[in-house]
């Protein structure tokens, strides 16, 4: 069993109107030194397999079901492998 986070943010040239908010809200809280916030979301996915198994799970799942490649993209982080 492999432990996998998914991590799905806005690619670069798309316009990230939360990120832009929270950023706002960070200013008016006087940390003017936060020049960029980036929203995103993350999903932890159990995997039985290791190794090629999880990869090509895990680019199905992201490819087919939780990533909009018109404007955003994905990694992900092996967390914890049996």
């Amino acid at each position: 069993m492999t432990k996998v986070r998914i991590f799905v943010t806005y690619k670069q040239s798309v316009f990230d109107p939360q990120g832009e908010t929270i950023k706002d809200a960070i200013h008016t809280l006087g940390h003017d030194e936060v020049k960029d916030v980036q929203v995103g979301k993350f999903f932890d996915v159990t995997v039985e397999g290791t190794g090629k198994v999880v990869e090509k799970t895990i680019e199905e799942i992201a490819d087919q079901l939780l990533v909009n490649f018109n404007m955003e993209t994905y990694k992900y982080q092996v967390m914890e492998e049996d």
